[in-house]
């Protein structure tokens, strides 16, 4: 419920009450408490959601309850978040979009029901393993655009301690730790894959993953050991040494630390019992590149697609 639909419902009672009215402004009982939306962007962000998102903050709340009305009509069995925060991670990634914003949000879930294996028990105490290898971490620094810098490396996957699925999981984590900031939802993020090292039988796992294009609000830049061609995305100051930056060592710690603190985050969101999947997407089709029947193979067949189904 947006903040004004409380406003207006707590002033009909004021005006409508007996009690209230017979009674002093001091004998009044406290208003309840908002658990409206409070944006939490930047002047220079506003205008940038403004001109990039087609997001006018006078119009934001109307076009969340627009959303909500969506997907109570069309889609009632949906079990979803209806907050307003949640809500405007997808009309933000569609542009504000009404339909393209409600097929993402059906696609999101979609894709969390139909591919079990990543995202039953997605939470950072269950992907310790992969954390701790360094497979992937988040630079400390923002690139000059203010996008978080998601860095993947292959090479610290060693196939025999785990399945690559333990990645794909650790990657999902990451982003939705990420997106939930609105700074990250317009500003977007860039995935740094470094292939320095790698095998030509690792790489054959993640080629169909990393491209560099640009897939809803992910950025990919994909580099070997020619570091000059980084570089020419991602300034020096902003990188660790281990890729010709000055931004000192490497550490994992930090992104680590801040995911294993938002463990109750994500057994709150990921790992609650639900209801069968047929009964909370109905119609709906399940996002490009997985059919519901087909079982996940142990490869990153069709990750690139689930991401942009997913954000």
């Amino acid at each position: 419920m947006g903040s004004w639909e409380l406003m207006s419902e707590e002033s009909d009672s004021l005006r409508t009450s007996p009690s209230a009215a017979s009674l002093s402004e001091s004998e009044l009982p406290p208003p309840p408490a908002r658990t409206g939306y409070v944006c939490s962007l930047t002047e220079d962000l506003v205008a940038k959601a403004r001109e990039e998102l087609q997001e006018k903050p006078e119009w934001r709340l109307r076009d969340v309850q627009a959303l909500r009305d969506m997907v109570r009509k069309e889609c009632p069995n949906l079990s979803t978040s209806l907050e307003d925060a949640f809500l405007l991670r997808f009309l933000r990634a569609r542009k504000f979009d009404y339909d393209r914003a409600l097929q993402l949000l059906i696609n999101y879930h979609s894709c969390r029901r139909s591919w079990p294996e990543v995202f039953n028990n997605l939470r950072p105490s269950a992907l310790k393993e992969v954390l701790a290898s360094g497979f992937l971490t988040v630079l400390p620094h923002t690139d000059p655009r203010g996008c978080h810098i998601l860095c993947l490396r292959p090479d610290r996957w060693i196939p025999s301690n785990y399945p690559i699925t333990e990645n794909i999981r650790a990657i999902y984590l990451t982003l939705e730790k990420l997106i939930q900031s609105e700074e990250t939802q317009v500003n977007g993020i860039v995935i740094l894959a470094d292939y320095k090292g790698v095998s030509l039988s690792k790489a054959s796992h993640f080629g169909p993953f990393i491209a560099k294009k640009v897939i809803g609000i992910l950025q990919f830049f994909l580099h070997g050991s020619d570091l000059n061609s980084l570089h020419s995305n991602l300034p020096r100051n902003i990188l660790p040494k281990e890729y010709g930056g000055t931004a000192g060592e490497l550490d994992i710690t930090a992104w680590n630390a801040a995911l294993l603190a938002s463990e109750e985050d994500f057994v709150r969101e990921f790992c609650q019992p639900g209801p069968p999947c047929d009964s909370i997407l109905g119609q709906a089709l399940p996002p490009e590149g997985l059919s519901p029947e087909a079982p996940c193979d142990d490869s990153m067949r069709a990750v690139k697609s689930q991401l942009y189904s997913c954000y």
